[in-house]
């Protein structure tokens, strides 16, 4: 799907733009994409332009909400297909996500695309062929081409988070020419298809599922020996847990993990809020 290139609306830049409007300002400058940049746009009584195209002003917004233009009016970007999947501003500009009212990225300390450098320099992608299972917005890949990666194939099972991505303007398009290819994104649940990916073919492995209880099949063993086979000897692989409360959920999931990972065939370590393993 071609990605999004109209503007963005949270509450807070809509009352900015309003706020200019009635103050008879010529035009308003600020971010129109979540912070990726800047620019102006020429104000008029009844509307205003963005890249050569007229918009009416909105009317009220909700808050933790994200507009875009759908051709008649600012809707928010989110759907409900079983679940309701919304994409959710952040102070730190780069948004996360929500299915049913769950965060699926941190965002507290730091912002989720801060976070996924982070995460992403543990398996030090530069020149290595990589694999991403569960995509997400894509924080994982857009820093692993940031960091000079050879090529990552990303797998994606929703296909709501996928539109979500074209949506988002920090989340990377595999068919950008500044890219150059290096990026492969594919529908599919990786737990079923990592069965056809061949033997030691991927240089390191990103790992980011959903919650134990959401996708148990994720933290398997059968799935992690999967892992181990496609893998190349001395490959890294960072694999996020999070931090579940033990008091509550009587579980250390992140140590469960990493006994899993051991018995199949990595060297395994606590780091970060996740597991980093070295293919043995």
């Amino acid at each position: 799907m071609a990605h999004y290139s109209g503007p963005l609306l949270t509450r807070p830049v809509a009352e900015t733009l309003l706020a200019a409007r009635d103050a008879a300002a010529s035009e308003w400058i600020g971010s129109l994409d979540l912070g990726r940049s800047q620019g102006s746009a020429p104000l008029q009584a009844d509307a205003w332009h963005w890249k050569g195209q007229r918009y009416p002003y909105p009317h009220k917004l909700k808050d933790r909400t994200i507009y875009y233009w759908d051709g008649d009016e600012f809707a928010p970007i989110s759907r409900f297909s079983g679940s309701l999947i919304k994409l959710v501003p952040t102070e730190w500009g780069a948004p996360t996500f929500e299915i049913d009212g769950i965060k699926m990225l941190p965002t507290a300390k730091e912002s989720p695309f801060e976070d996924a450098r982070r995460k992403v320099a543990l398996v030090e992608p530069r020149g290595k062929v990589l694999l991403d299972t569960c995509g997400g917005l894509g924080y994982f890949a857009a820093c692993c081409l940031e960091a000079d990666v050879a090529s990552i194939h990303s797998f994606e099972k929703n296909p709501d988070v996928l539109w979500l991505r074209t949506l988002n303007p920090w989340s990377p398009d595999p068919d950008e020419p500044a890219q150059g290819g290096r990026l492969q994104l594919t529908q599919a649940d990786v737990s079923q298809v990592i069965a056809q990916v061949a033997d030691a073919s991927v240089d390191a492995l990103l790992h980011d599922p959903p919650r134990f209880g959401i996708a148990g099949e994720l933290y398997s063993q059968v799935f992690y020996d999967h892992l181990a086979r496609v893998l190349r000897r001395g490959g890294r692989l960072f694999h996020y847990t999070g931090s579940p409360n033990k008091l509550t959920s009587d579980r250390d999931v992140p140590r469960e993990v990493a006994k899993r990972l051991e018995k199949a065939g990595f060297k395994a370590q606590l780091a970060l809020d996740g597991v980093l393993a070295i293919r043995r």
